[in-house]
């Protein structure tokens, strides 16, 4: 494929676009700095600045692991610790799928979040502590961003670690990606409920990020040191050997909700629910999944006012809820089990 390599003026032409306020002007030498600064890091290609030595636990413990990589690590096993802990209150993660708020380009706020406000508080009633995660603040707030995957298990599923090793790349000022904050949030559930608007037969592109970014949490490789980083070649040949493609999410019970004007909701549910049990995860049964509409073909301008008069709808969200608590408590007792947990898919040979 082409290069991406840009040479020195492109590099500074771009850099400077992000200094373009007139408030800048004064600072055009500090800004001089900065970009030789940033194009050292570029040209030798610093992608980790700041490493230290994998240690012990790790198949090769002189390797020389991203800061980034192993405190995302630290987190998830924290929270594995807390998920598994019988005596510790159980978690919620309750997600806003929606790209809408009013505190942006927008002026209001999404369906999508008033519907969680709706489920929020069941939980609380069950005895459970909500985790929320608003996607909104990727299109709202300064310095949020989910990075697009590079679908490196496509080359080989022990190419893509747990947690991802792709971001941050500093090299190419691919930083303040959420997902390191993101992947301990799933691991410490019990129980998650996704609430997410069509956007054009599909989920929006902030939720969609975060799926595809979730790819290493079905089967990715919790130790980079194995590849050595990112060797294709040295991975192929891990996967060819042999591998158990762990499913780090198994066993979490899921819940979703799906709302649209028009069309496409039944859709995006069910490609929701086929990802998540994908993942091992389990529905929490028919009454946890709900699609439909809010304001059939109505004008978007009174879509709130149509939620207002919806009390069907709030209902079922309210529903969906509780049935997900429930099925907790009674995955809790052991009552609850997956007929297929012993069961995995075939692999080509």
């Amino acid at each position: 494929m082409p290069s991406t390599k840009l040479d020195r003026a492109v590099f500074e032409q771009r850099m400077r676009a992000r200094f373009s306020d007139p408030a800048f002007e004064p600072l055009q030498n500090e800004i001089a700095a900065l970009i030789a600064a940033a194009w050292d890091g570029y040209a030798h290609s610093r992608k980790a600045p700041h490493t230290r030595k994998a240690g012990p636990g790790f198949a090769d413990p002189d390797y020389d692991l991203a800061v980034d990589w192993i405190r995302a690590r630290e987190a998830i096993r924290e929270a594995q610790r807390r998920h598994d802990d019988v005596s510790a209150q159980k978690h919620i993660l309750l997600i806003n799928g929606s790209s809408r708020s009013e505190h942006t380009c927008p002026g209001e706020m999404s369906k999508s979040f008033r519907l969680c406000k709706i489920a929020e508080p069941v939980f609380g009633e069950h005895g459970y502590a909500v985790d929320w995660l608003d996607l909104s603040r990727l299109t709202s707030e300064l310095g949020r961003h989910i990075h697009p995957c590079k679908s490196c298990v496509s080359t080989a599923m022990p190419l893509c670690h747990w947690p991802c090793s792709c971001y941050p790349n500093y090299s190419l000022q691919q930083t303040d990606d959420w997902m390191n904050e993101i992947y301990p949030l799933w691991v410490g559930a019990h129980g998650i409920m996704i609430v997410t608007p069509v956007n054009w037969y599909q989920v929006p592109g902030g939720l969609k990020a975060m799926m595809d970014r979730l790819v290493c949490a079905d089967g990715g490789n919790p130790d980079p040191t194995s590849t050595h980083g990112k060797k294709a070649v040295e991975a192929k040949a891990i996967e060819l050997k042999g591998w158990d493609y762990p499913k780090h999410l198994a066993g979490r019970l899921f819940s979703i909700v799906v709302h649209g004007d028009s069309i496409g909701t039944e859709g995006v549910r069910r490609n929701l629910a086929d990802w998540l049990t994908d993942m091992e995860l389990i529905s929490a049964g028919s009454m946890a999944e709900k699609d439909g509409y809010v304001g059939y073909n109505r004008p978007y301008a009174v879509s709130h006012d149509e939620l207002d008069g919806d009390e069907a709808f709030q209902q079922d969200v309210r529903s969906a809820a509780i049935t997900l608590c429930r099925a907790i408590a009674l995955q809790a007792e052991g009552r609850f089990d997956a007929a297929d947990t012993d069961l995995r898919p075939a692999v080509l040979k």
